[in-house]
């Protein structure tokens, strides 16, 4: 297992639970697979979905934390003020197969926050960020720009076995196998 000596944290920008409720679940779902540490929202605050990632976690195993961000600019900020190395996510931004081998560089070193919007980003977030990065520069998921991006960061995390999970899947090409542990 790849040990991060780093923390990696995605912050969802504008959850709207009526509009975005598998959008953000999927999100924070991605997220945890791929070796994000925490995972925050704003916009309406959930606490159903705070509640089935947290089952989530507790069947499949980790230590992901999830919560909820009533101020996320500031929260932003006091990351910065903490040193941390601040990426938005976005279809503007540079492309992230030419901005990569910089962010690994980066990683090994400082903390990580990335930031991905649901509606329109305010200006603020472009300006603050380190950089603003792009898994392409057509209209795409949220969810498929964490997951290029965590993926890029470090693939090994795809073959990760999570601590006190109580199942694990035993691939299988034909059948679905289920371990209970």
């Amino acid at each position: 297992m790849t040990q991060n000596i780093y923390k990696l944290t995605i912050l969802k920008l504008d959850h709207r639970p009526e509009r975005d409720k598998r959008i953000t679940t999927h999100c924070a779902l991605v997220s945890r697979a791929f070796g994000a540490d925490e995972f925050y929202f704003s916009g309406i605050e959930d606490k159903k979905l705070i509640e089935n990632i947290n089952k989530i976690k507790k069947t499949w195993g980790g230590d992901f934390k999830i919560e909820y961000c009533k101020t996320p600019l500031k929260f932003v900020k006091e990351l910065i003020l903490k040193k941390w190395y601040v990426i938005h996510l976005t279809m503007y931004g540079l492309n992230i197969t030419k901005e990569i081998e910089n962010i690994k560089k980066i990683k090994k070193n400082q903390n990580i926050l990335l930031i991905v919007g649901g509606s329109k980003v305010p200006r603020e977030y472009y300006e603050i960020a380190n950089c603003n990065v792009a898994v392409g520069n057509q209209p795409h998921s949220e969810v498929a720009a964490i997951s290029i991006v965590l993926y890029l960061l470090d693939s090994n995390q795809l073959n990760k076995d999570f601590e006190h999970s109580l199942i694990k899947i035993d691939p299988d090409s034909k059948i679905k196998k289920v371990i209970n542990l």
